[in-house]
Protein backbone atom coordinates (compact mmCIF):
# COMPACT_ATOMS: atom_id res chain seq x y z
CA UNK A 1 0.00 0.00 0.00
CA UNK A 2 1.44 3.36 -0.98
CA UNK A 3 1.75 6.05 1.69
CA UNK A 4 2.34 9.41 0.04
CA UNK A 5 3.72 12.26 2.12
CA UNK A 6 2.38 15.81 1.73
CA UNK A 7 3.78 17.70 -1.24
CA UNK A 8 5.49 20.29 0.97
CA UNK A 9 7.84 17.59 2.38
CA UNK A 10 9.73 17.37 -0.89
CA UNK A 11 9.51 21.12 -1.29
CA UNK A 12 11.28 21.75 2.03
CA UNK A 13 13.87 18.97 1.83
CA UNK A 14 15.10 19.20 -1.78
CA UNK A 15 17.86 21.80 -2.25
CA UNK A 16 17.25 21.71 -6.01
CA UNK A 17 13.93 23.45 -5.43
CA UNK A 18 15.49 26.33 -3.55
CA UNK A 19 15.11 29.74 -5.19
CA UNK A 20 16.91 31.85 -2.60
CA UNK A 21 20.11 31.44 -0.60
CA UNK A 22 18.14 31.14 2.66
CA UNK A 23 15.97 28.40 1.15
CA UNK A 24 19.06 26.55 -0.04
CA UNK A 25 20.65 26.72 3.42
CA UNK A 26 17.40 25.68 5.09
CA UNK A 27 17.00 22.63 2.83
CA UNK A 28 20.58 21.49 3.31
CA UNK A 29 20.30 21.31 7.12
CA UNK A 30 17.90 18.31 7.31
CA UNK A 31 19.96 16.48 4.69
CA UNK A 32 23.05 16.75 6.87
CA UNK A 33 21.10 15.61 9.92
CA UNK A 34 19.65 12.67 7.98
CA UNK A 35 23.12 11.59 6.84
CA UNK A 36 24.40 11.79 10.41
CA UNK A 37 21.42 9.85 11.72
CA UNK A 38 21.73 6.93 9.33
CA UNK A 39 25.51 6.81 9.80
CA UNK A 40 25.15 6.64 13.57
CA UNK A 41 22.46 3.99 13.30
CA UNK A 42 24.76 1.97 11.10
CA UNK A 43 27.65 2.36 13.56
CA UNK A 44 25.37 1.37 16.44
CA UNK A 45 24.32 -1.70 14.47
CA UNK A 46 27.97 -2.60 13.93
CA UNK A 47 28.70 -2.21 17.65
CA UNK A 48 25.73 -4.41 18.50
CA UNK A 49 26.93 -6.99 16.00
CA UNK A 50 30.37 -7.01 17.63
CA UNK A 51 29.20 -7.09 21.27
CA UNK A 52 28.67 -10.89 21.51
CA UNK A 53 32.32 -11.45 20.59
CA UNK A 54 33.88 -9.34 23.31
CA UNK A 55 35.93 -11.15 25.95
CA UNK A 56 33.31 -10.70 28.68
CA UNK A 57 30.57 -12.13 26.47
CA UNK A 58 32.76 -15.10 25.54
CA UNK A 59 33.54 -15.90 29.17
CA UNK A 60 29.87 -15.49 30.03
CA UNK A 61 28.85 -17.94 27.32
CA UNK A 62 31.27 -20.60 28.59
CA UNK A 63 30.30 -20.01 32.22
CA UNK A 64 26.64 -20.30 31.31
CA UNK A 65 27.27 -23.66 29.64
CA UNK A 66 29.22 -24.94 32.66
CA UNK A 67 26.51 -23.77 35.05
CA UNK A 68 23.75 -25.52 33.09
CA UNK A 69 25.76 -28.72 32.89
CA UNK A 70 26.47 -28.49 36.62
CA UNK A 71 22.76 -28.21 37.36
CA UNK A 72 21.99 -31.22 35.14
CA UNK A 73 24.73 -33.25 36.84
CA UNK A 74 23.41 -32.29 40.29
CA UNK A 75 19.96 -33.55 39.27
CA UNK A 76 21.37 -36.89 38.15
CA UNK A 77 23.47 -37.22 41.31
CA UNK A 78 20.37 -36.52 43.41
CA UNK A 79 18.40 -39.15 41.50
CA UNK A 80 21.15 -41.70 42.07
CA UNK A 81 21.13 -40.99 45.81
CA UNK A 82 17.34 -41.11 45.91
CA UNK A 83 17.29 -44.54 44.23
CA UNK A 84 19.18 -46.05 47.18
CA UNK A 85 17.12 -44.22 49.76
CA UNK A 86 13.92 -45.52 48.16
CA UNK A 87 15.05 -49.12 48.60
CA UNK A 88 15.77 -48.57 52.29
CA UNK A 89 12.40 -46.87 52.67
CA UNK A 90 10.70 -49.98 51.29
CA UNK A 91 12.28 -52.06 54.02
CA UNK A 92 11.32 -49.55 56.70
CA UNK A 93 7.77 -49.36 55.40
CA UNK A 94 7.52 -53.16 55.52
CA UNK A 95 8.97 -53.21 59.02
CA UNK A 96 6.62 -50.47 60.24
CA UNK A 97 3.63 -52.48 59.05
CA UNK A 98 4.71 -55.67 60.77
CA UNK A 99 6.48 -54.55 63.95
CA UNK A 100 4.73 -55.16 67.25
CA UNK A 101 4.07 -52.25 69.63
CA UNK A 102 5.88 -53.77 72.58
CA UNK A 103 9.51 -53.97 71.50
CA UNK A 104 9.32 -51.56 68.58
CA UNK A 105 11.95 -49.14 69.92
CA UNK A 106 14.63 -51.72 70.65
CA UNK A 107 13.93 -53.60 67.42
CA UNK A 108 14.14 -50.40 65.37
CA UNK A 109 17.49 -49.49 66.92
CA UNK A 110 18.90 -52.95 66.23
CA UNK A 111 17.65 -53.01 62.64
CA UNK A 112 19.04 -49.54 61.98
CA UNK A 113 22.40 -50.63 63.41
CA UNK A 114 22.48 -53.64 61.09
CA UNK A 115 21.48 -51.58 58.08
CA UNK A 116 24.12 -48.95 58.84
CA UNK A 117 26.71 -51.69 59.18
CA UNK A 118 25.89 -54.03 56.30
CA UNK A 119 23.70 -52.21 53.74
CA UNK A 120 24.14 -48.44 53.82
CA UNK A 121 27.92 -48.54 53.16
CA UNK A 122 27.37 -50.81 50.15
CA UNK A 123 24.69 -48.51 48.79
CA UNK A 124 26.86 -45.45 49.40
CA UNK A 125 29.82 -46.97 47.56
CA UNK A 126 27.58 -47.93 44.66
CA UNK A 127 26.05 -44.49 44.46
CA UNK A 128 29.46 -42.80 44.68
CA UNK A 129 30.85 -45.06 41.97
CA UNK A 130 27.98 -44.35 39.57
CA UNK A 131 28.05 -40.61 40.33
CA UNK A 132 31.82 -40.51 39.80
CA UNK A 133 31.58 -42.28 36.45
CA UNK A 134 28.81 -39.98 35.27
CA UNK A 135 30.79 -36.95 36.44
CA UNK A 136 33.91 -38.15 34.60
CA UNK A 137 32.03 -38.71 31.34
CA UNK A 138 30.30 -35.36 31.79
CA UNK A 139 33.61 -33.58 32.32
CA UNK A 140 35.07 -35.03 29.13
CA UNK A 141 31.91 -34.22 27.16
CA UNK A 142 31.87 -30.68 28.55
CA UNK A 143 35.50 -30.16 27.56
CA UNK A 144 34.79 -31.32 24.00
CA UNK A 145 31.57 -29.28 23.76
CA UNK A 146 33.30 -26.16 25.07
CA UNK A 147 36.09 -26.49 22.53
CA UNK A 148 33.57 -26.93 19.71
CA UNK A 149 31.62 -23.91 20.97
CA UNK A 150 34.74 -21.75 21.12
CA UNK A 151 35.80 -22.86 17.64
CA UNK A 152 32.42 -21.97 16.20
CA UNK A 153 32.38 -18.61 17.96
CA UNK A 154 35.87 -17.90 16.65
CA UNK A 155 34.82 -18.74 13.09
CA UNK A 156 31.74 -16.56 13.40
CA UNK A 157 33.77 -13.74 14.94
CA UNK A 158 36.14 -13.75 11.96
CA UNK A 159 33.22 -13.51 9.53
CA UNK A 160 31.66 -10.69 11.57
CA UNK A 161 34.98 -8.82 11.76
CA UNK A 162 35.35 -8.99 7.99
CA UNK A 163 31.79 -7.73 7.62
CA UNK A 164 32.42 -4.83 9.99
CA UNK A 165 35.55 -3.83 8.10
CA UNK A 166 33.53 -3.82 4.87
CA UNK A 167 30.61 -1.78 6.22
CA UNK A 168 32.38 0.68 8.53
CA UNK A 169 33.65 2.86 5.63
CA UNK A 170 30.04 3.38 4.57
CA UNK A 171 29.19 4.84 7.98
CA UNK A 172 32.19 7.15 7.74
CA UNK A 173 31.12 8.12 4.23
CA UNK A 174 27.79 9.28 5.60
CA UNK A 175 29.48 11.45 8.24
CA UNK A 176 31.82 12.94 5.64
CA UNK A 177 28.84 13.71 3.41
CA UNK A 178 27.09 15.40 6.32
CA UNK A 179 30.18 17.56 6.84
CA UNK A 180 30.22 18.60 3.17
CA UNK A 181 26.49 19.41 3.28
CA UNK A 182 26.93 21.52 6.44
CA UNK A 183 29.83 23.37 4.81
CA UNK A 184 27.73 24.13 1.74
CA UNK A 185 24.88 25.32 3.95
CA UNK A 186 27.28 27.63 5.72
CA UNK A 187 28.49 29.07 2.43
CA UNK A 188 24.90 29.74 1.43
CA UNK A 189 24.28 31.58 4.71
CA UNK A 190 27.39 33.71 4.26
CA UNK A 191 26.55 34.55 0.66
CA UNK A 192 23.80 36.84 1.87
CA UNK A 193 20.27 37.01 0.54
CA UNK A 194 18.66 36.87 -2.84
CA UNK A 195 18.56 34.31 -5.65
CA UNK A 196 20.88 31.30 -5.60
CA UNK A 197 23.96 31.89 -7.78
CA UNK A 198 24.62 29.35 -10.52
CA UNK A 199 27.70 28.05 -8.75
CA UNK A 200 25.82 27.32 -5.52
CA UNK A 201 22.82 26.03 -7.45
CA UNK A 202 25.08 23.53 -9.22
CA UNK A 203 26.77 22.57 -5.95
CA UNK A 204 23.37 22.10 -4.30
CA UNK A 205 22.16 19.85 -7.11
CA UNK A 206 25.34 17.77 -7.01
CA UNK A 207 25.11 17.49 -3.23
CA UNK A 208 21.49 16.35 -3.49
CA UNK A 209 22.42 13.60 -5.94
CA UNK A 210 25.31 12.49 -3.73
CA UNK A 211 22.99 12.52 -0.72
CA UNK A 212 20.33 10.43 -2.46
CA UNK A 213 22.87 7.82 -3.57
CA UNK A 214 24.78 7.65 -0.29
CA UNK A 215 21.76 7.55 2.00
CA UNK A 216 20.09 4.90 -0.15
CA UNK A 217 23.19 2.72 0.23
CA UNK A 218 23.40 3.41 3.97
CA UNK A 219 19.73 2.71 4.60
CA UNK A 220 19.90 -0.50 2.59
CA UNK A 221 23.05 -1.64 4.40
CA UNK A 222 21.52 -0.74 7.76
CA UNK A 223 18.46 -2.86 6.98
CA UNK A 224 20.57 -5.78 5.73
CA UNK A 225 22.86 -5.49 8.73
CA UNK A 226 19.89 -5.81 11.06
CA UNK A 227 18.99 -9.11 9.42
CA UNK A 228 22.60 -10.28 9.67
CA UNK A 229 22.70 -9.34 13.35
CA UNK A 230 19.61 -11.43 14.02
CA UNK A 231 21.18 -14.36 12.16
CA UNK A 232 24.40 -14.03 14.16
CA UNK A 233 22.51 -13.95 17.48
CA UNK A 234 20.52 -17.01 16.44
CA UNK A 235 23.71 -18.81 15.41
CA UNK A 236 25.38 -18.09 18.74
CA UNK A 237 22.32 -19.26 20.64
CA UNK A 238 22.18 -22.37 18.49
CA UNK A 239 25.85 -23.10 19.18
CA UNK A 240 25.22 -22.83 22.93
CA UNK A 241 22.19 -25.09 22.83
CA UNK A 242 23.99 -27.64 20.67
CA UNK A 243 26.93 -27.70 23.08
CA UNK A 244 24.61 -28.26 26.04
CA UNK A 245 22.68 -30.99 24.21
CA UNK A 246 25.94 -32.75 23.37
CA UNK A 247 26.85 -32.93 27.05
CA UNK A 248 23.40 -34.00 28.25
CA UNK A 249 23.19 -36.69 25.57
CA UNK A 250 26.52 -38.10 26.75
CA UNK A 251 25.29 -37.98 30.35
CA UNK A 252 22.13 -39.86 29.34
CA UNK A 253 24.12 -42.52 27.48
CA UNK A 254 26.38 -42.97 30.49
CA UNK A 255 23.43 -43.38 32.86
CA UNK A 256 21.79 -45.87 30.50
CA UNK A 257 25.00 -47.90 30.32
CA UNK A 258 25.41 -47.96 34.11
CA UNK A 259 21.73 -48.51 34.89
CA UNK A 260 21.63 -52.36 34.67
CA UNK A 261 24.51 -52.81 37.11
CA UNK A 262 23.17 -50.08 39.37
CA UNK A 263 19.71 -51.65 39.53
CA UNK A 264 21.30 -55.03 40.23
CA UNK A 265 23.29 -53.52 43.10
CA UNK A 266 20.14 -51.89 44.47
CA UNK A 267 18.29 -55.18 44.30
CA UNK A 268 21.11 -56.93 46.14
CA UNK A 269 21.17 -54.24 48.81
CA UNK A 270 17.40 -54.42 49.28
CA UNK A 271 17.54 -58.21 49.49
CA UNK A 272 20.28 -57.95 52.10
CA UNK A 273 18.21 -55.44 54.07
CA UNK A 274 15.18 -57.75 54.02
CA UNK A 275 17.34 -60.64 55.16
CA UNK A 276 18.53 -58.57 58.09
CA UNK A 277 14.92 -57.64 58.77
CA UNK A 278 13.83 -61.28 58.88
CA UNK A 279 16.84 -62.28 61.00
CA UNK A 280 16.19 -59.47 63.46
CA UNK A 281 12.61 -60.71 63.89
CA UNK A 282 13.78 -64.25 64.53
Amino acid sequence: MAHDLPAWVAELTDPRRAETLDELADRLVPLAEHAIDVSRRLQAQLNELNDPFKREALYGRVDRLKARVGEALDEITAEIAASGAERIERVWADWAGRAGPGDRGAWERELRRLLDRDVVPVLSRQQEDVAARVAERTSKALEAATQTLLTRVEELAKAVTDLIHDVLPLAREGLELASRISTLSGHARKAGRGPVPDELKSAGAETSRAFDEAVARLELEWSALGARSATVRAALRGAEETAFSHVTEEMTRCVEELAPRHVEALNEAEAKARTLFEESRG
